[in-house]
């Protein structure tokens, strides 16, 4: 499987706040008609929540969808990660049959997404798991008869599966260290080590190679077992592949060619089964990111999707090469579509249910494809369908609370408008029910990365704020987005950082000519990156806000790139400037909110997770502190079982509950 949408790099910054929601889930418990947090929560300057609001709200945080997980290797049966009814994180299940009954392999108090079978006969699973959400992800073996688990890996370090061998139970595993472990608590310089594991053997894993610096990530394995194609990921405008020998641990940067000047991204698809060529989705030779075929006789490309002008966003192909199906994000939305794996033309795609393609997965062995679907009336749900006779299977349906009509739930709407420099901005803009009359109060919600994307699908609680609060939303993609071609993606590097805020200028602007619109009551809110935004929203435009709301974000970008982890900082450095250099020090410090909160008046509301490896809580604790001496109301909620946003449903709920009232006290009156 390939993928390299906003959602494959979520390690290097891309995140935005996760609503996910198992072990039961602990209530927020109701003491005189208030909502006491639970005891994981620090709440500073928020008002009690009424249990009211709390019933009001309710039916709007169980939204449960199913996201696919992994094929049975043999048999037509699945792995599932839902949340069920009760329940406060994600889970896996085991699926057997269409619509059929969901059996449980996992519980915890942490959410556990990722898993993959044991590949020849589907005996046990490996899934992946951290504590807390600090991301030192471990690797546990579930075995299917017994359930027991096993612990896999070295607590110390950090752990990605990256696949496993086509004919034998072995798994390809990278590790990182993190600066828990390091002297002084950071580290001068981070190596990435890659493993050959047998799951059933952990202490005899085999040592491949040790490789230099961060961000080699999964790739695809040669079908006779003897290549490994890796991602050597250095930014979102640059990627390159390398192939290691898996028995010598000698490796070779394919592309680009060694010792040239090109830049652009790679990423590696499967190798043909003939180990004649590698399926590769680049940008090297227009603005979007295609899927070719790279010939290693000739070194040359074929290029497949040219004629597309919209990013490959992810993909899928057959064990044997006959079809592959790719994902092209067109305009925020991904489409699927079918190829041919001689001829490398597409074929007619089967008439798929309407919504936005997620997960694509070929069976191993059966002719079936899967894809998840969402849309803005429906959370995730799991289909298949047999590229030959277009049947197509629904797996799962999604759960949606009784009261709730998913069908009065309205698609985004593209819109656009013109920025400081002539340049088009877009963005998607959900409106309120006809019902509410008058000009409607608007959130900008800002996507994080902040190579992100906001793209259509399910709004989940959001649509509290649309359906029942009357509240227009908007979710700007800024210069820097994904999904708009390289240079678009370029535009806000370095010193470029500001000229993204100024399109958040450009949309207040473009805000005040909208009939139904109101400009004087717009709030500003984004997660991680899109926190970082939002609190500079709040400096540059204090006149024109009316409070700000800043999830996990970056107050300052040096003391966050001093304090990232070692992992994620030299990644970090190509996209936001590197702080050791006396001119880019001064100005990421004259850019960063903290150097200017004394210009932040209006309202701000900030919400952290203590366990963030990405942006340490410090960030949060600094802007709150700083905001609060210049006199500036500041709410503040810090989950310290969380990290890089609010896993576990007790504490989204509260963080929602809490939001809504921020909302009375700045756009709702």
């Amino acid at each position: 499987m390939l993928k390299v949408n906003r959602d494959s790099l979520r390690i290097f910054g891309l995140c935005g706040v996760v609503l996910l929601g198992a072990c039961a889930a602990p209530a927020n418990v109701v003491e005189g008609g208030f909502l006491r947090p639970n005891a994981n929560l620090v709440v500073e300057g928020v008002p009690p929540i009424p249990a009211s609001l709390a019933r009001a709200v309710e039916k709007y945080t169980d939204f449960r969808g199913h996201n696919f997980v992994a094929w049975h290797p043999v048999k037509r049966e699945m792995v599932v990660a839902h949340r069920k009814a009760g329940a406060n994180t994600m889970q896996l299940f085991r699926l057997a049959s269409p619509l059929g009954e969901l059996e449980a392999l996992t519980e915890g108090p942490d959410p556990v997404s990722e898993a993959s079978y044991e590949p020849i006969t589907g005996k046990y699973l490996v899934f992946e798991r951290s504590s807390g959400g600090n991301e030192v992800t471990q690797l546990y073996r579930l075995d299917l008869e017994t359930r027991q688990v096993t612990l896999l890996t070295n607590p110390d370090e950090r752990h990605d599966h990256l696949g496993w061998l086509h004919h034998r139970a072995l798994a390809i595993v990278s590790s990182v260290p993190i600066d828990r472990t390091a002297r002084g608590g950071t580290r001068a310089s981070i190596n990435t080590t890659l493993w050959l594991l047998d799951p059933e053997n952990p202490a005899q894993k085999k040592k491949l190679v040790e490789l230099p610096g961060p961000g080699w990530l999964g790739g695809s394995v040669s079908g006779d077992d003897r290549k490994l194609a890796l991602i050597r990921y250095l930014s979102a405008n640059e990627s390159q592949i390398w192939v290691l020998d898996l028995a010598s641990g000698e490796r070779q940067q394919l592309l680009p060619a060694a010792g040239g000047k090109e830049k652009a991204t790679y990423y590696p698809g499967p190798f043909r089964k003939d180990g004649s060529g590698l399926f590769v989705v680049s940008d090297r030779a227009s603005e979007f990111r295609e899927m070719m075929l790279y010939d290693f006789a000739k070194q040359s490309f074929t290029r497949i999707t040219e004629n597309i002008p919209w990013d490959v966003s992810g993909g899928t192909a057959t064990e044997d090469d006959r079809l592959f199906a790719l994902q092209t994000n067109e305009d925020g939305r991904d489409v699927l579509r079918l190829f041919d794996g001689a001829t490398l033309k597409e074929r007619p795609m089967p008439r798929l249910p309407e919504g936005n393609i997620g997960t694509t997965r070929f069976h191993k062995r059966l002719p079936e494809l899967l894809f998840s679907l969402n849309s803005a009336r429906g959370p995730s749900e799991i289909h298949s369908v047999d590229p030959e006779s277009g049947k197509v299977t629904q797996w799962t349906r999604a759960y949606a609370p009784q009261g709730i009509d998913l069908a009065s739930f309205s698609e985004q709407k593209v819109v656009r408008w013109p920025s400081f420099d002539g340049r088009q901005i877009s963005g998607l803009l959900s409106l309120p029910p006809k019902r509410f009359a008058g000009k409607r109060p608007v959130l900008i919600l800002i996507h994080g990365g902040p190579e992100g994307q906001a793209t259509i699908g399910f709004l989940a609680r959001y649509q509290y704020y649309i359906q029942e609060l009357g509240i227009a939303l908007i979710q700007p993609n800024v210069r820097g987005s994904t999904g708009f071609g390289k240079t678009f993606l370029a535009l806000d590097n370095g010193r470029l950082r500001e000229d993204s805020l100024k399109d958040i200028g450009a949309l207040l602007d473009w805000v005040a000519t909208q009939p139904d619109l109101d400009a004087s009551r717009v709030l500003v809110a984004g997660g991680s990156y899109g926190g970082d935004m939002s609190l500079a929203v709040a400096t540059h435009y204090a006149d024109r806000i009316a409070g700000a709301i800043d999830v996990v974000g970056i107050s300052h970008f040096v003391t966050f790139l001093e304090s990232t982890e070692s992992y994620r900082r030299d990644l970090r450095r190509v996209e936001y400037g590197d702080e050791r250099d006396p001119e880019m020090r001064a100005f990421l410090d004259r850019i960063s909110p903290l150097a200017n909160a004394h210009k932040i008046k209006k309202p701000l509301f900030v919400v952290q997770g203590k366990n963030d490896p990405r942006v340490p809580y410090t960030e949060a604790e600094q802007i709150v502190a700083k905001a609060r001496a210049n006199g500036t109301p500041v709410w503040y909620l810090r989950a310290d079982n969380e990290g890089h946003g609010f896993a576990r449903k007790e504490n989204a709920d509260f963080q929602l509950y809490s939001t809504i009232l921020f909302f009375e006290q700045t756009i709702l009156r």
